[in-house]
């Protein structure tokens, strides 16, 4: 039986969105829309808007927009970058910190609903083929 990598891709799509559907009342409390979500949990990995556009497959005009909106509520700060005083670094604050590791709770308690219909050894292989598809050629 042949495995269609482009069905395989849609299908983790496809649970992703529903995830993230799952968690959207929650994110709302948060004061969070799903996208500044996304940027918000990119930020500490790559704190320029530019890496984070990269990272998030999106275009840098809309991370341009999350990013005000996320520095309004207080969540994300810009910082001149010492090693280059033209560019600013985008810095979690407290607040921010916060409501990541809420919202990323959201997630993962969602996730470990839909994780929960597959045997732990499923789970197990489930990871390994994951870090194995993550990992450098």
């Amino acid at each position: 039986m042949s495995v269609d990598g482009a069905q395989l891709w849609t299908l983790n799509q496809r649970l992703l969105g529903v995830v993230m559907d799952a968690c959207t009342g929650e994110l709302a409390e948060l004061g969070l829309e799903t996208k500044e979500f996304s940027v918000l949990a990119e930020v500490e990995a790559s704190p320029y808007p530019a890496e984070i556009a990269t990272a998030l497959l999106l275009p840098k005009a809309s991370v341009t927009v999350y990013v005000r909106n996320l520095v309004a509520k207080g969540f994300i700060r810009r910082e001149i970058d010492d090693a280059d005083l033209r560019r600013h670094r985008l810095v979690l604050t407290a607040e921010g910190t916060e409501a990541r590791d809420r919202a990323l709770a959201a997630l993962a308690a969602e996730y470990d609903r839909r994780l929960a219909r597959i045997t732990p050894r499923d789970r197990t292989e489930l990871q390994r083929i994951l870090q194995e598809m993550l990992s450098p050629a």
